[in-house]
């Protein structure tokens, strides 16, 4: 019965007796495969999800930046690898039935919104916000910023930058799933893809239930409201925002979370 699975779990998803793929076309794919199904998401749940990290006394610790290095780190990584794996089929990619003219019109869209992403991040604006007195604004003591300010700029940035991430690692799926078909890949190859994006998806759940998807906006500046991002609702879905009090009691939960 072992060898027996195990010749199942070793063969084509055709079922055909051997598997062979040019090696222009197993490279890109596995530069595919790391960039959108390992990086860019492990990114974005980076950014998402530990903005506040364990240990820091938050609100009287602010602005810790280990979300925001891992996020471009792994955000830029996979930008490169992506785009040498897009060169890699480039001239080489012939097959014209649907299914890889399907997967070559949402593979070249994401790479365009990967890129996109990356303009978007260059033109979001000045950070500005240091911490002015009551009755101030932060551009009357000439530190406004697009992002402490939130201008519509910042808005713009925000929502674009957000919802077009989310939407490309979902479409991400479906070119992977395609290119896995196109190459008459392993089943474990497609075992494996289901069980880590399984585990992905259970840690953002765990995470979210768990109140730790923090306001960027008040994880950099804080809750009070004379902060002028903390008097507009917060852009994104599942986003929490908190109180002093109502931190200590999040933050309770989530060391029971992780216990």
């Amino acid at each position: 019965m072992g060898a027996e699975f195990l010749g199942w779990f070793c063969t084509p998803l055709s079922g055909a007796a051997d598997h062979h793929l040019p090696t222009w076309a197993a490279w890109h794919g596995r530069a595919m495969v790391f960039a959108w199904a390992v990086a860019f998401p492990v990114g974005v749940l980076a950014a998402r999800y530990f903005k506040v990290v364990a240990g820091q006394d938050w609100p009287d610790e602010l602005d810790n930046k280990t979300w925001w290095h891992w996020h471009r780190v792994l955000q830029g990584t996979g930008v490169l690898v992506m785009t040498v794996g897009c060169c890699l089929a480039v001239g080489h990619a012939q097959d014209t039935t649907g299914i890889a003219q399907m997967h070559r019109c949402i593979g070249w869209g994401l790479v365009a919104s990967a890129w996109l992403q990356i303009l978007t991040g260059v033109l979001r604006g000045s950070k500005g916000g240091d911490f002015p007195r009551q009755g101030e604004t932060s551009r009357d003591i000439g530190l406004g910023g697009d992002h402490y300010d939130m201008t519509r700029r910042r808005k713009v940035f925000e929502y674009v930058h957000k919802v077009l991430g989310l939407s490309a690692l979902l479409v991400a799926v479906a070119a992977i799933i395609l290119g896995l078909v196109l190459a008459d890949a392993p089943r474990w190859m497609a075992v494996v893809l289901a069980s880590w994006w399984l585990v992905l998806t259970s840690l953002a759940i765990r995470w979210q239930r768990a109140g730790r998807c923090i306001d960027t906006y008040q994880a950099i500046w804080g809750p009070e409201p004379i902060h002028p991002g903390n008097r507009i609702p917060p852009i994104g879905f599942g986003i929490r925002r908190y109180s002093r009090e109502g931190w200590r009691q999040s933050a309770g939960r989530m060391v029971r979370t992780r216990k």
